[in-house]
């Protein structure tokens, strides 16, 4: 069964991972679905060019149709003269597409595997930031592996509740701070590690098993 060390316990500890979630086979097609997708509904899809019919001018004919030796001339708004419109340019659009649920879920997984699989996660006791403190979040990752320092690609997962925690990693350099709503597959694997705290993890985790209930909220019950 995966595990993942946990940063800020005092002693040595470890989180047994589902292994349903994080032994999964990296399905490098979906992967890569789910990453354009998701790059692709960050777009803003504002730029535009105006047509013809949008540019000023073109109330009268430039000249007569014939005797100038000059070619035929209807408007000084056509595409080929300066200042005219543009033909076939951009115009606002949405660049998303869909992704089946279970096309994410099972990406989802994938991301979540190869940090547990590299030995990249790991799951973060926010009880220890009782007042935001970034030297003592540093230091966190440091003690964890030298490879998770600044400036190398730290993505810190965290629930809503973990305010203190997240104004600690937020102005680290090279670390990024995200709720476990906002995550995604492209996130993932821009992140060199992972950190993650138990009541985000247990989100991630039944999200990715297609669950609405996490397990803190099972417990509650």
């Amino acid at each position: 069964m995966p595990d993942a060390p946990v940063l800020g316990a005092k002693a040595t500890k470890k989180v047994k991972l589902d292994e349903s979630i994080f032994t999964a086979h990296f399905n490098e097609a979906l992967v890569h679905q789910s990453v354009r997708a998701e790059q692709a509904a960050r777009r803003r899809g504002t730029a535009a060019t105006k047509t013809r019919g949008m540019v000023s001018g073109g109330g009268a004919k430039p000249w007569r149709q014939k005797g100038t030796g000059r070619a035929r001339a209807g408007s000084n708004r056509s595409p080929i003269w300066t200042g005219g419109g543009v033909v076939f340019g951009p115009q606002p659009r949405s660049y998303t597409f869909k992704v089946n649920r279970k096309e994410q879920r099972a990406a989802l997984r994938s991301a979540l595997s190869l940090h547990a699989e590299r030995g990249s996660l790991a799951v973060l006791d926010t009880s220890v930031f009782s007042t935001p403190k970034t030297k003592q979040a540093f230091d966190l990752l440091d003690d964890w592996d030298s490879s998770a320092r600044p400036p190398s690609s730290t993505l810190v997962v965290l629930a809503a509740e973990d305010a203190n925690a997240a104004l600690s990693f937020r102005n680290l350099k090279g670390v990024a701070v995200l709720t476990h709503e906002n995550v995604g597959v492209a996130d993932l694997l821009g992140a060199a590690t992972l950190v993650i705290s138990r009541p985000a993890l247990d989100a991630l985790s039944a999200r990715a098993a297609g669950s609405t209930t996490t397990a803190a909220e099972e417990a509650k019950a």
